[in-house]
């Protein structure tokens, strides 16, 4: 399957384990790199936008002089990934949409930079003003487990959910570990562990909401002394922006400014929910629990709507563990090539 062999070839840039394409490397470059001869080689007329976004129309050239960027449709997502990252994050689809367009013979592929880091490409894109799509569709992998436990392969998504990301500080006193007595003690990493709980309850406690602390910076760091700061990173998540204030709240941070939820667009939802029964398939709908280019677009009015494919080993993701099938991803395939065609 020309896909899966694709797959290959991106995964082994960069050397193992896992996936290692951050954004601003040598090794997301030559992803676009070899993601732009693909395009060629599909026929598609390729560009690379001021921001480093790669474009990849199937119009002609004299057909692209009779419209405008804004009636086109665009297909796609990204090839930066997290450090060990997973083989289908982002890169299926791209070569997911290569192909769609390929076999439409319509359509536009627009790979984003720096999706892992917070979109910066599709925000980029969305900020000059101008030259945005008339709709985008999205092919992903699940990165959860919803659609393995439900025993289907395809799921529609409803919304992206909005997240908050900033840090906590807990402040100690340092001391010698060995002659500070327990009762004695400042402990900044004790305060923080409490901090931790803290959140991960704050987070249970409202429906559709999760933190997680990622990073942790412990000073002095010293093995036999006891710490007097720590920094932690948060990062909270929530179906929408009532419940993203109602958790930042309970946390108590002040976060960078918050992205909020944004609904996918009903015209190519109902289009994608159509294409997967036709093929005799339930057509399960269901949020999305992480960033996507998708959720920066559709937030800037473009018509955005976004597929998932069925992820297996528990739906892991971000990870070398990361797994979709052949037979579910050759389904997505084309569910997102009659989609595209009938828009």
């Amino acid at each position: 399957m020309r896909i899966l062999e694709r797959l290959d070839e991106l995964y082994a840039i960069g050397g193992g384990p896992g996936a290692n394409r951050p954004h601003g490397s040598a090794e997301e470059d030559a992803a676009h790199v070899l993601a732009a001869a693909w395009m060629e080689h599909a026929s598609l007329t390729v560009e690379v936008d001021p921001s480093g976004n790669l474009i990849g129309r199937a119009a002609s050239a004299g057909q692209r002089l009779q419209q405008s960027v804004a009636s086109e449709v665009w297909v796609g997502s990204h090839l930066d990934t997290v450090p060990r990252g997973g083989r289908f994050d982002g890169a299926l689809g791209v070569v997911a949409g290569i192909e769609a367009v390929e076999r439409a013979g319509r359509g536009t592929v627009a790979v984003f930079r720096g999706e892992e880091v917070g979109c910066v490409g599709s925000r980029a894109l969305v900020a000059r003003g101008g030259g945005l799509p008339r709709a985008f569709l999205e092919l992903h992998v699940e990165q959860g487990p919803v659609l393995e436990s439900a025993g289907v392969p395809l799921g529609v998504v409803t919304a992206i959910v909005g997240y908050a990301r900033g840090e906590l500080v807990f402040e100690g006193r340092a001391g010698h570990a060995g002659t500070t007595p327990m009762s004695a003690r400042q402990d900044a990493l004790v305060a923080a562990a409490d901090g931790i709980l803290r959140i991960r309850g704050a987070a249970q406690a409202i429906e559709g909401a999760v933190a997680t602390v990622g990073t942790l910076e412990v000073e002095p760091g010293g093995s036999n002394v006891i710490p007097d700061r720590v920094r932690i990173s948060v990062d909270a998540r929530a179906p929408d922006m009532e419940r993203l204030e109602q958790l930042i709240a309970a946390i108590g941070f002040e976060p960078d400014t918050p992205t909020a939820p944004v609904a996918m667009a009903e015209e190519p939802r109902r289009f994608l929910r159509e294409e997967i029964e036709r093929l005799g398939l339930p057509a399960v709908e269901l949020p999305s629990g992480a960033g996507h280019d998708a959720g920066i677009l559709a937030a800037a009015g473009v018509s955005s709507a976004m597929l998932f494919v069925r992820s297996l080993n528990g739906g892991v993701s971000h990870s070398p563990e990361e797994l979709s099938s052949k037979q579910d991803i050759e389904l997505a395939v084309g569910v997102l090539t009659a989609t595209l065609a009938r828009m």
